[in-house]
């Protein structure tokens, strides 16, 4: 089973980092959280892993009216969305599905909420890939 939506980009990982809080910024989502699993995971075991940022995103009017449907949807919030390079050197960003994560609750109140996630989503990472397709040398 798909839980993400993802677009693939050929740029600088703090750059399409930026992109990213940008174009969350530009639908209305917030990043509540800012992870940084490299750093951590370096501090906390000494390994070293590749870069990879875990962005706690939130959009406060829709959030709101996800709790008034359900308040048990806070489990399930922040809406996660992480950047991360790949070993071929690309940067991915990806989101959590929001219709797959909302569809825990099994609360058709919820429907139309996951679906303007999802939407808003899909303009941010095609934010995303747009900005990375246009920039020079790509």
């Amino acid at each position: 089973m798909d839980y993400t939506i993802q677009t693939s980009v050929t740029g600088e990982f703090d750059d399409v980092l930026d992109a990213t809080n940008a174009a969350l910024k530009d639908e209305g989502f917030g990043v509540l959280c800012d992870i940084d699993i490299q750093a951590t995971l370096k501090e906390k075991l000494g390994e070293e892993f590749r870069q990879y940022r875990i962005l706690g995103a939130c959009n406060p009017p829709l959030a709101y009216e996800g709790l008034t449907e359900e308040i048990e949807l806070g489990a399930l919030l922040p809406c996660n969305v992480i950047v991360y390079e790949t070993d071929d050197g690309d940067v991915v960003v990806s989101a959590v599905d929001p219709e797959q994560l909302v569809g825990i609750a099994d609360n058709d109140a919820l429907d139309s909420i996951a679906t303007e996630v999802t939407e808003r989503f899909d303009r941010v990472l095609a934010a995303v890939t747009a900005e990375f397709e246009s920039a020079p040398g790509a």
